[in-house]
């Protein structure tokens, strides 16, 4: 085959003839992190093939990322998504295969035939709504829904491109260079708090890209991003144009808080009435070609191809909780101005995390037996709201949700007892000190202590004001508003000690259980240090104080050792993992490949684990002092990861577990999803697993708390 040219933004001299064993054929359309090719197997079947600029290539960075995009797209897989057939991130060009769909972009068919009619609208409206019920159901956040990201194929609308970031597209970057989105198709809370982005956002996108559908431009319209993302934050949107029976829907689609805009779900029910009128044959695909390399410049001209399928008193009588037995079933901000605007780095792909470039394990039906000795279960839990957050102690498994405390029998799931609170949960499990379920609220007034047996109060203390807690293994330690800290009695309720700690304002404490010190950070106002202090949580007295170098956030204490992540200031990301023994005053700093975004870690004898919120899982051999692995996993937000000897285990934004070799960094096993009847929503907080005696036992959205055998995941 002979050599082509690409053309497009990103060009580059030639494109190789083949990508794995695919022969590559044409050009479909260039970006600025990739070109997308027509491609064929060796069988004839026609494919699409996104190779990655060889510039981009030389990246580890982006390498990681393209990484995160192909798992991400693995896991999204429906009949509005192009399905992955192959893909080999690690290639001297990384590239991905997909299914070839005939059809233009939602981009070109609008530049080339002007808006589309009512009924294509609202065609259109209903494809992309199912789409994004798709994509958001295994835990994926696209970020970059916009008309060039829209596949008009003849069988309804395709989303592709997750994960991809394009910095030659957007004028609109941050300090380091980075695109952060297409303005006209991003939400207010991707300027305001990017951080906080969900779900929510892809529907404000689906809102803009309706309108620009409906009239061939966007809601909020200006030659400059700049301005348009004020106006995104902070002006009405234009509807003009967009069909009298939409607007409405259109409009609630593009609120400004996330809260108030309808689910995807809610958006099928409210179209459902008119699936009857819509017109199969309405987007009238043409076969895709090569675009004009003078075509005239808008938002987001990478018409490519790039698909992804794709995380108080006594206690009530105890109530029959169903357990289930079952088999096998795989399954910082943004600086806003009408002069100047600069918004944090978004990632253009959240997965709500697959593995070493391979697919998860497929879905059975099969039921396959669990290791001898334990059976399986799963109890759903009468009352209280939100997913259940569990701790392991006294031989019971305690568990709390908003409104509820509940005890489960951890070898079937038999409801113990049931104990209502006032209160609302907010991530916090219960805990287990002194021999007692302290329900560990996180803030007062007063405390209770209860029976793990039968849920009755054994003492209760109204008069405790306090603005968080801390249970360690024999002393609650209560942080004041003041600064004041005051040590209490677990068994009795009885306050031990007073006192505040110079140079910590306002000292919130962590603890790992099995002994040792409570651990308090503060980071210096310029992010140059951190003040480590350990407290011993019997008397109060410092076991010692040191300030360490770097923005340090705590892992974990094992070992003798304390274990901590090294992060930036102003993107939040972990670069790497320090590694503090008071004993010798050693320090061990290990620097990450890659930054972990938003981590959250668990230690484990040395190893130290980070979970990433754009779907990384990364082990760290503190001893040998490098980064032992890295596993896309597919899903993002998932839980802090928890560690045995053999195996890592993570928790999904839709109730999956996973299980992790802890050796060779390969995904083994999951459960499958447990999303319920509010499967059109993505939890905010996600509970860690809790292991015991061989068994891990996690908590689903669906408000059940399941059990499974923690020695071999591949049975799940």
């Amino acid at each position: 085959m002979a050599t082509q040219r690409n053309v497009g933004p990103g060009t580059e001299a030639e494109f190789p003839e083949y990508a794995g064993h695919y022969r590559l054929e044409s050009c479909l359309g260039s970006g600025g992190m990739g070109v997308v090719h027509l491609a064929r197997s060796t069988s004839g079947l026609k494919l699409a093939v996104k190779v990655v600029h060889a510039e981009f290539a030389k990246d580890p960075e982006f390498r990681g990322r393209f990484r995160q995009e192909v798992a991400a797209a693995r896991r999204v897989s429906g009949a509005f998504t192009a399905p992955v057939v192959d893909a080999d991130p690690d290639a001297a060009r990384p590239w991905m295969a997909t299914l070839f769909i005939p059809g233009p972009t939602l981009s070109e068919q609008v530049k080339r035939n002007g808006p589309l009619g009512p009924s294509q609208v609202r065609r259109l409206m209903a494809g992309l709504a199912e789409a994004l019920r798709d994509i958001h159901r295994v835990g994926v956040v696209h970020r970059d829904l916009k008309p060039s990201n829209v596949l008009l194929a003849e069988d309804g609308p395709k989303v592709i491109d997750f994960g991809i970031s394009r910095p030659k597209d957007s004028e609109l970057r941050t300090e380091t260079g980075k695109l952060i989105g297409t303005p006209p198709f991003m939400a207010p809370e991707q300027f305001r708090r990017p951080r906080e982005v969900g779900p929510a956002a892809d529907i404000f996108a689906l809102g803009s890209v309706l309108v620009h559908a409906a009239t061939g431009r966007g809601p909020f319209d200006s030659d400059s991003p700049y301005v348009v993302a004020y106006q995104v934050v902070h002006d009405e949107p234009d509807l003009t144009g967009v069909p009298d029976e939409l607007a409405a829907l259109v409009l609630r689609c593009l609120a400004k808080e996330p809260e108030e805009r309808p689910t995807p779900d809610e958006l099928m029910r409210e179209l459902r009435s008119e699936a009857a009128s819509y017109d199969t044959q309405a987007f009238i695909p043409a076969q895709r070609t090569e675009p004009d390399s003078g075509a005239g410049a808008e938002p987001d001209p990478v018409p490519a191809p790039e698909s992804q399928p794709g995380p108080g008193g006594e206690a009530e009588a105890p109530v029959d909780v169903p357990a289930r037995r079952r088999g096998r079933r795989p399954g910082r901000r943004a600086v806003l101005g009408a002069a100047a605007l600069v918004a944090a780095a978004v990632a253009v792909l959240v997965p709500l995390r697959s593995a070493d470039g391979g697919a998860a394990p497929e879905s059975s039906d099969t039921p396959r037996a669990v290791a001898a000795g334990f059976d399986a279960w799963e109890a759903e839990p009468a009352g209280g709201e939100g997913v259940p957050q569990c701790t392991y102690g006294a031989k019971t498994l305690v568990c709390a949700r908003t409104g509820l405390i509940f005890a489960l029998d951890p070898s079937d799931g038999r409801s113990l007892w049931r104990h209502p609170v006032a209160s609302v949960l907010r991530g916090t499990p219960p805990a287990v000190s002194a021999g007692l379920v302290q329900p560990a609220l996180d803030h007062g007034p007063g405390l209770e202590a209860l029976d793990p047996a039968s849920g009755a109060t054994r003492w209760q203390k109204d008069d405790l004001a306090y603005s968080g807690t801390t249970a360690t293994g024999t002393t609650l330690l209560l942080t004041r508003a003041d600064g004041t800290v005051s040590g209490v009695d677990a068994a009795t309720g009885d306050i031990r000690w007073n006192r505040s700690f110079p140079g910590l304002p306002v000292p919130y404490f962590q603890h790992w259980f099995g002994g040792g010190p409570a651990y308090a950070v503060s980071v210096a106002a310029d992010g140059g240090s951190t003040r480590v202090t350990a407290v011993d949580p019997a008397t109060g007295e410092v076991r010692w104080d040191k300030e360490l170098t770097g923005t340090l956030d705590l892992l974990g204490a094992a070992g003798g050792s304390v274990y901590l992540a090294e992060g930036d200031s102003v993107h939040g990301r972990a670069k790497g993992v320090v590694r503090y023994t008071p004993d010798t005053g050693a320090t061990r700093r290990v620097a990450l490949p890659v930054p972990v975004d938003e981590a959250q870690g668990g230690v484990h004898r040395g190893e130290v684990y980070l979970m990433g919120g754009g779907g990384s899982l990364v082990a760290v051999d503190m001893t040998a002092g490098r980064q032992r692995w890295r596993l896309e996993t597919g899903i993002a937000r998932g839980s802090a990861p928890v560690a045995d000897s053999r195996h890592v285990y993570v928790t999904g934004p839709d109730g999956r577990l996973l299980g992790v070799d802890a050796r060779r960094g390969r995904l083994l096993g999951q459960t499958p999803p447990r999303l319920g009847a509010d499967a059109d929503r993505v939890p905010a907080a996600l509970p860690e697993p809790v292991l015991a005696d061989g068994r891990v036992y996690a908590a689903a959205p669906d408000g059940t708390v399941f059990a499974v055998d923690g020695r071999d995941p591949s049975a799940w």
